[in-house]
C-alpha cells in the first residue's frame, strides 16, 4: 500500500514537472511597430487612410479601428481592413484643428485581442463633414468580446491534474490479486 502510494505520488509529480517544463516560453502578443500617420505627427492636410502595422500577421476576424477628432466625432469612413500585419481605415477630409485619436482593437496571431491608441495633430482646418459622436457609435455596437477568462483554464487544469493523480493512485484498486 505504501509503495503504491509513493509510486503514484512520484509519478504525479514527474508528470506535473514535465508538463510545466514542456510548455515552453509563451509567445508575446502582437505589438505595433509603425503607424501612418506616425504617432504624434503634425499634419497640414488630412491623410487618405490611417494604418497601423504590427510585428506579426493579424487574424482578419473582427477588427476595429476608428479615428476620433478633437470635437468627439468620428472622422473615419467605412470598415477597417486587415492585410497581413496591417490594419487600415479610410479617413477622408478632416475638420477642426487639434488632436485626432486612432483607436484600434485587433486579434493577434495567437488569438488574443490587442488594443490601443495612436494620435496625430491636424494643424490646418479642413472642410470635412464629421460622422456621429464617437461614444454613440461605441454604445450602439452591442459587442462585448472579452473572450474566455483565464480562471476557466486554471480550474480545468487543476481538475485534469487531480483526476490524473487520482487515477494513478487508485486506478488499480478494483483488481483482485491472484
Amino acid at each position: 500500500m505504501t509503495r503504491t502510494l509513493l509510486t503514484g505520488l512520484v509519478t504525479g509529480l514527474l508528470v506535473a514537472g514535465f508538463a510545466l517544463l514542456g510548455g515552453g516560453v509563451a509567445n508575446a502578443h502582437s505589438v505595433p511597430v509603425s503607424s501612418s500617420p506616425a504617432n504624434g505627427a503634425q499634419l497640414d492636410t488630412s491623410p487618405a487612410t490611417a494604418s497601423i502595422t504590427f510585428n506579426e500577421s493579424l487574424q482578419p476576424a473582427y477588427p476595429s479601428m476608428t479615428v476620433t477628432g478633437p470635437d468627439g466625432n468620428l472622422w473615419s469612413k467605412g470598415q477597417p481592413k486587415v492585410d497581413g500585419p496591417t490594419i487600415s481605415i479610410e479617413v477622408g477630409e478632416l475638420g477642426p484643428v487639434g488632436e485626432y485619436t486612432v483607436a484600434y482593437r485587433v486579434t493577434s496571431a495567437d488569438g488574443h485581442p490587442v488594443s490601443g491608441k495612436r494620435t496625430f495633430t491636424l494643424t490646418k482646418a479642413g472642410n470635412g463633414t464629421p460622422g456621429p459622436k464617437a461614444d454613440a457609435a461605441a454604445t450602439s455596437g452591442g459587442g462585448s468580446g472579452g473572450g474566455v477568462p483565464l480562471w476557466v483554464f486554471i480550474v480545468g487544469a487543476i481538475v485534469l491534474f487531480g483526476g490524473g493523480l487520482a487515477f494513478a493512485l487508485f486506478g488499480g484498486r478494483g483488481k483482485r490479486r491472484t
